[in-house]
């Protein structure tokens, strides 16, 4: 090879060096400049959230003026506005009263619609109740293949069939113990009386009959303003059966048709609040029908331990006794104690004050055992509330609407806490889900701009130079070579 020869091919490898030393340096600047403006979007996500967050700071200070030009002070001039005048906290705890009012007065306003209609609304939440307790029924019904309209019809006549049988068990039981009652208080009442005159009263049978026609004319003069709060006889059975019906048909209805019920129900929020709505449904639901299996359990052990025990005790009518303790578990915590008082009472006229308080001593260590174990253990997931909001809201309810109340107010209180804590949570989720779109948007953004970034450093000048370059690395030692052998002449540029 010769000298000239060597040479070209030195060029040649000292351009291709210098063309990949270039393009190394290309890439090294798109990945600098990708870098930094990921650097800016991600800063900027970061102030946008911070502004999110402190969107509720109160506005920043007034800067004090500066002097004028005879140098005295100018003082901060007079606000443009009243609001303005008024200091920051303030302003925020008198927005936040008025909200606290308007909704109190549209609570209150439901609480008065809902006390005028109290048929209605007690019947329609019975049926709610009811059909939380029998819809796994019907559900499993159908998945052995059996239509939802038969499902729901089969379910719904096995409940009434139990309700009918348990009224019947216990009117009878009432009816067979009820003469044996009756005269056990008729010797509780002559030894009353006799305790009242030979007692340390030492009454008289004149002062004993006056007391007792005394009471007789304060029940007779006030009989107006007693009966005022109620209703005659006629008015209460219309009522009952009312509210039976009512029950019944919601019942069904429930149970055969609730999906379409709900759907109906969420096209009557907003659109921008349905899909919340349509997750927060299904988990109060299940809320619900946890509550009220689990308080069936709870009745159920209730009833069946402190019947057994007024039982071994000798009390009469220890089965009706137990119903009833059944019936009156429905409201968690006391519920049970309130009616195994019956049991005392009968106990104390029927047999003796020891027995008397060995009832009332086991009403208390199944109290215990319902408070300490059961609910924990059966109710604690699915109501998650704290045993002084249980007893405050049946309080409350009981308050509001007696009996009814009482029975509502624990799994309307296990429901509403549901509900918020779902859509809670769904927020939460929500605001990660935003940061992470506009994390990602600022990445899909910086990387577009690298892109044109790149193809604007590839169509510019530095391509010419890698074009150039290619040039004379390409074409140097060949001509050099050519020309140099052949004619002798210094290869051209132009050439």
């Amino acid at each position: 090879m010769s000298g000239e020869g060597r040479d070209g091919l030195v060029a040649w490898g000292a351009a291709a060096a210098r063309r990949l030393s270039e393009r190394l340096e290309r890439r090294r600047e798109r990945l600098e400049q990708r870098r930094h403006v990921a650097e800016r979007d991600v800063h900027r996500v970061e102030q946008t959230i911070e502004r999110a967050e402190h969107r509720n700071d109160p506005p920043p200070l007034p800067v004090p003026a500066l002097p004028d030009a005879h140098g005295a002070p100018q003082y901060p001039a007079l606000p443009t506005r009243p609001s303005e005048a008024v200091p920051w906290s303030l302003r925020v705890t008198a927005e936040t009263v008025w909200r606290l009012l308007i909704v109190g007065a549209g609570l209150y306003v439901l609480f008065r619609v809902v006390q005028t209609l109290h048929i209605v609304a007690f019947a329609f939440i019975a049926a709610l109740l009811i059909s939380a307790l029998l819809q796994p029924t019907v559900s499993r019904l159908q998945r052995l293949g059996m239509p939802r309209a038969l499902a729901a019809a089969l379910t719904f006549v096995g409940g009434l069939i139990g309700i009918g049988l348990v009224g019947w068990f216990v009117g009878w039981q009432v009816s067979t113990n009820l003469g044996e009652v009756t005269r056990r208080v008729n010797d509780s009442i002559s030894q009353i009386h006799g305790w009242l005159n030979h007692g340390p009263f030492h009454l008289t049978d004149n002062q004993i009959n006056q007391f007792v026609k005394q009471l007789q004319n304060a029940i007779g003069t006030n009989s107006d303003q007693i009966t005022s709060f109620g209703f005659s006889t006629v008015g209460i059975v219309i009522e009952i059966l009312t509210g039976v019906f009512l029950a019944a048909f919601c019942t069904f209805f429930l149970i055969y048709d609730g999906a379409r019920i709900w759907g109906w129900l969420l096209r009557l929020f907003p659109p921008s609040a349905r899909v919340a709505m349509a997750g927060a449904g299904p988990h109060a639901w299940s809320t619900l029908t946890a509550y009220v299996r689990g308080t069936v359990l709870v009745a159920f052990i209730d009833s069946v331990s402190i019947g057994v025990g007024i039982y071994l005790l000798g009390v009469p009518l220890a089965l009706p006794v137990s119903v009833l303790i059944f019936l009156g578990a429905f409201v968690p915590l006391v519920g049970a104690l309130v009616t195994g008082t019956i049991a005392v009472l009968i106990a104390l006229v029927t047999k003796s004050v020891f027995t008397a308080a060995m009832v009332l001593v086991v009403l208390l260590a199944v109290q215990q055992i319902e408070g300490h174990l059961l609910q924990p253990l059966i109710l604690g997931r699915a109501v998650r509330v704290h045993p002084i909001a249980v007893v405050l809201s049946v309080t409350v309810g009981s308050i509001l609407g007696s009996i009814g109340g009482a029975i509502v107010a624990v799994p309307l209180v296990a429901v509403t806490n549901t509900t918020i804590g779902y859509l809670k949570a769904r927020q939460r989720a929500g605001e990660d889900v935003r940061v992470a779109l506009l994390t990602a948007q600022a990445e899909a953004r910086a990387a577009g701009e690298a892109g044109s970034g790149a193809v604007t450093a590839g169509t510019g000048p530095g391509l010419g130079k890698g074009h150039s370059s290619g040039s004379g690395a390409g074409n140097g030692p060949g001509k050099a070579q050519g020309n140099g052998s052949e004619t002798g002449e210094a290869p051209r540029s132009g050439s």
